[in-house]
């Protein structure tokens, strides 16, 4: 049984991306198309022009020329939801993309049987995550079979600074990612900015005391987890394990006396395995 806790709403701001200074070979169309690709997250089962205008930031017209171009292009494809209303779902075009990648991500096979038995002791939902912008997104997940777990799977995003994992990935990104990550993040949304970095900060210093961060009813109400991050040995990017669920059944004491020592231990595994992350 899996707990009816909602995966994050849509973002209600444009997509943030980098700013981009007079540089030649920057492809702004290429840029935006990605962009409408990348507001759809696992819950939509379709969005239309107009919600897509309001997720990218762009004018409705320019995104119609997008969706018409994606969809002839496979990436998108018409829908309706049975009412009268019409927009896209994303395309087999994607899933081709995404199933290259997540099949070369061999760190994803090294991890699952150590996930697992952490999964099945913890009775928690076990998850690996990568950044993607300001998003943590899950590429594995564990479940205990008896456990009453959070409604996230693969493809799913959480908000890298309110989360356990993705506070955890900034603790364990170089302080130059770090420092970018902290400014976007501060751009994004300047009015909650105070609030979020005291959040950020306090939760560093966690993860210097105890080796992992901690979210207890920060992101999620009821909502409780422990993540603690890793670079592949030869990988490029950090990785993230997080353990989590539901908080009456994850109460604090027990993720950090109890459940914290076997996710260190994991991810020091990981981090000397030999495996290509991404």
């Amino acid at each position: 049984m899996k707990s009816t806790a909602p995966e994050p709403s849509s973002a209600p701001k444009a997509i943030l991306r980098p700013t981009v200074k007079e540089d030649r070979h920057f492809v702004t169309a290429l840029a935006r198309g990605l962009d409408v690709l990348s507001a759809f997250r696992s819950r939509d089962r379709m969005l239309g022009n107009q919600e897509l205008a309001r997720r990218c930031g762009l004018p409705k017209s320019t995104i119609s020329r997008l969706t018409y171009t994606l969809t002839r292009q496979g990436y998108l494809v018409p829908a309706t939801d049975g009412k009268g209303a019409t927009g896209y779902r994303l395309g087999s075009a994607v899933l081709a993309l995404g199933g290259a990648m997540l099949a070369r991500m061999d760190m994803r096979q090294i991890a699952r049987p150590l996930m697992q038995d952490l999964a099945d002791g913890s009775q928690a939902m076990v998850s690996l995550g990568v950044r993607d912008r300001l998003s943590m997104i899950y590429v594995e997940n564990c479940r205990s079979e008896s456990a009453l777990t959070l409604s996230l799977d693969v493809g799913s995003r959480i908000p890298v600074a309110q989360t356990a994992m993705g506070r955890a990935y900034l603790a364990g990104c170089s302080d130059n990612e770090r420092s970018d990550l902290m400014e976007r993040i501060r751009a994004y949304d300047e009015a909650s900015w105070p609030i979020t970095r005291a959040g950020i900060e306090l939760a560093l210093a966690h993860y210097r005391e105890h080796g992992c961060c901690a979210s207890f009813g920060g992101w999620q109400k009821d909502v409780n987890a422990i993540a603690a991050a890793f670079r592949p040995e030869g990988g490029r990017s950090v990785m993230v394990v997080s353990c989590g669920g539901p908080g009456f059944n994850l109460s604090p004491q027990f993720l950090m006396n109890e459940v914290r020592p076997q996710l260190v231990s994991l991810v020091r595994k990981l981090q000397g395995a030999s495996g290509e992350a991404y």
